[in-house]
């Protein structure tokens, strides 16, 4: 099997950005080094950046500079081609490739974009280059407003000429299919098609968020100017208007989705427009685009501001209106890094539409001992997907927290629960452009099981005082009513703190899910992505002073939650000595830990290597480790990481995540619970919020599977 895969299209605006986007996902959850290679590319306009080349170095954080991205561009190969100089071209390909493959683990290399207007000589150079690379080829299909037969037919034709040049077509993806397209293509296609192997044919659906621009794609490029409805810029744009009638026979055409292009003097056009929104009777436009420099007054600008709708994105550019009319003829969609929600969906339906162990199978041969953080995070959403648990978020409205639903809904990693206010989230939702898929919107003050959960916490603490009227008064609190969802099985795990303390979110958990039967206390650790592998710290956010024997539990609660991670646990617990070579009383409380730890783990019946104390060199570096505690299964190699004290563990996990180049702290992740709990930092990014989603859903699962 080689180690690079090429992508070739047939033709232009065939989604092939989403296949690529998709596969390089696939590739970086199984192998630590990917590159992305473009032999050639369109020519740059006004000197940007190849767009497919730029959304993966950005997106999958590629160590790759851009220049050794691309080969040549399409104006600089026509140029050797028709000067007869071909075989430099596939020479100097070849090198640029070949240095890569040295380099990388693996090269992902994408064909031409079928936009320069010869689309002859770009296939051949694309056969050209693929066979003098020697890559497996994934063809991509364009399926749209094509029937079977046609699809059928162009697939066998495609797939003929490559393996007449005697390349490997490892497989074939009929891309923005129709919705009525029927399976049984697909294997007239693998059954007309003679290839030495199994040819594998995967079709994808038209997404229209996809394949559609979004005000976003207006702005670029129109270069255009936002004055109102910032929060609105992912807004998909179906099609244009251009207005220049009187308003009565304006609104007769707008429709769904349109965007309107008109004069910025006409404030009639601008005040009908934005009424419509308001109206059940006409189509929800998408925007408007004020041309020729001319923008509202003073008074139009004051009523706009006031406004109390739905906000209307209404950009500003300068080219007057005929103008900006052409150079939106020629826009479609993209999917660039500045957008997660359509980098999601892309992603989402490729994982949903295509045998992911299949094609991996397919193309990774032998996959790295090492993971990166990219790596271990896709890990951590593939194990969440595999047994969908339901998460509850109290922070409904939060902007942080609906994004990260959308991400969730998507990827499928989870059921999602929103609490508060159904019509302030969807209001909210809706002026941050967020498609909600499904999540369940619950308010807890008018919730049907509001009287049960209000007796269940006045039973749980009524040995405290609390009388009935104050159950009631606490569990409308959202984190008390999305605990108790948890404690009552009406959900899986809960997920908050991204506006609320670390008090706030684990209280509950305190009062009435409590500790497992066989822990003695709840701790934390932080899932450490540093560069190349994944360690646990513990603990790092919940206790300040544990003794000894808290110590002892936090060490086997912190090796088992490494395991569910896929971490195999050795376990170090550290000190200011190693072995025998310091003395105190802060010493000899981590020697008794060990020994407790072990004891508590051999009369659990389990296999655990633990080893303390332990300074922090002698559990990571083995050449320190040979000196300090020779024959030690645990120094030199340790993955648990347990610290004496809170002030310690907190201090050292963030001085890691900020002076190793490439660390990520996932966390904190709280252990010893009947329910997973989990706590975020109120600094917290999107993407932070997903992976604790997907780790508080992988807790559930191992609860639900003991």
């Amino acid at each position: 099997m080689s180690k690079s895969l090429y992508i070739a299209a047939t033709e232009a605006r065939s989604g092939k950005s989403a296949i690529v986007l998709g596969v390089m996902h696939l590739l970086r959850a199984s192998l630590q080094r990917v590159a992305v290679f473009r032999p050639v590319i369109s020519d740059p306009v006004d000197g940007r950046r190849d767009h497919d080349i730029d959304l993966m170095l950005r997106h999958f954080k590629l160590d790759q500079e851009y220049d050794r991205a691309y080969g040549y561009t399409l104006s600089e190969a026509r140029g050797l081609i028709n000067g007869g100089n071909k075989e430099l071209l596939l020479e100097s390909t070849l090198n640029k490739f070949k240095e890569l493959e040295k380099e990388y683990d693996f090269v992902l290399c994408e064909g031409t974009d079928y936009i320069g207007g010869n689309a002859t000589l770009e296939f051949e150079i694309n056969a050209a280059i693929v066979s003098n690379l020697g890559c497996p080829v994934l063809l991509v299909v364009n399926g749209m407003d094509r029937s079977d037969d046609e699809v059928c037919g162009s697939a066998q034709r495609t797939v003929a000429v490559f393996e007449e040049r005697g390349l490997e077509v490892l497989g074939l993806i009929v891309n923005r299919a129709r919705p009525d397209f029927s399976p049984e293509t697909l294997k007239d296609i693998e059954a007309r098609t003679s290839t030495s192997h199994q040819l594998l044919t995967y079709a994808i659906p038209d997404d229209k968020r996809l394949g559609n621009p979004t005000i976003h794609d207006v702005i670029k490029w129109l270069d255009a100017k936002v004055l109102y409805g910032h929060g609105s810029l992912d807004t998909p744009v179906d099609g244009f208007l251009t207005a220049a009638m009187h308003i009565t026979h304006f609104l007769e055409y707008i429709e769904d989705g349109a965007l309107i292009i008109t004069p910025g003097d006409r404030m009639d056009i601008i005040l009908a427009a934005i009424s419509s929104r308001q109206s059940a009777a006409y189509g929800n436009i998408a925007g408007m685009v004020l041309t020729g420099g001319i923008q509202p007054s003073m008074t139009m600008h004051r009523l706009i501001e006031g406004w109390t709708g739905i906000p209307l994105p209404i950009l500003s550019v300068e080219d007057h209106t005929f103008k900006a009319t052409q150079t939106l003829q020629a826009l479609h969609g993209t999917i660039d890094p500045e957008h997660p929600a359509k980098i999601a969906a892309a992603i989402g339906l490729f994982e949903a539409r295509v045998d992911i162990e299949q094609l991996r199978d397919r193309l990774v041969t032998t996959q790295s001992t090492k993971i990166t953080p990219i790596m271990f995070e896709y890990n951590l959403i593939e194990k969440a997907r595999a047994q969908r648990m339901h998460i509850v978020l109290p922070e409904g409205s939060s902007e942080r927290v609906l994004r990260a639903a959308e991400i969730l809904q998507r990827r499928n990693v989870a059921g999602i629960t929103l609490l508060g206010d159904p019509e302030a989230i969807r209001a909210q939702a809706a002026n941050l452009g967020v498609h909600l898929n499904g999540a369940a919107l619950v308010d807890p003050a008018r919730a049907p099981m509001l009287e049960d959960y209000a007796k269940r916490y006045f039973e749980a603490r009524r040995h405290k005082g609390i009388r009935m009227e104050d159950a009631r008064d606490r569990i409308v609190d959202p984190t008390y009513f999305g605990t108790m969802m948890v404690h009552a099985g009406h959900a899986d795990g809960m997920v908050s703190g991204s506006v609320t303390t670390t008090a706030q979110t684990i209280r509950p958990a305190f009062e009435f899910i409590k500790t497992r039967p066989d822990a003695s206390i709840v701790s934390s650790v932080f899932l450490m992505c540093m560069g190349d592998r994944v360690v646990c710290f513990g603990d790092c956010a919940v206790n300040p002073k544990p003794d000894a024997g808290q110590l002892a539990e936090i060490a086997l609660s912190s090796a088992q939650t490494a395991r569910i991670f896929g971490i195999d646990p050795y376990v170090a617990m550290l000190s200011y000595s190693t072995g025998g070579s310091g003395a105190g009383a802060e010493v000899d409380k981590v020697a008794e830990a060990t020994a407790m730890a072990r004891k508590l783990a051999e009369e659990r019946g389990l296999d655990l290597p633990i080893e303390g104390p332990l300074q922090y060199d002698a559990a990571v570096d083995p050449e320190v480790a040979r000196t300090k505690l020779p024959g030690s299964e645990v120094a030199g190699r340790a993955t648990v990481f347990i610290f004496p004290d809170l002030n310690t563990g907190n201090n050292t996990y963030k001085a890691v995540q900020r002076a190793v180049p490439g660390s990520t702290a996932i966390g904190p992740v709280l252990q010893g619970l009947n329910k997973p709990v989990n706590d975020l930092s109120r600094g917290c990014r999107v993407r932070d919020i997903v992976n604790t989603v997907a780790i508080t859903a992988i807790q559930a699962q191992a609860q639900r599977n003991v």
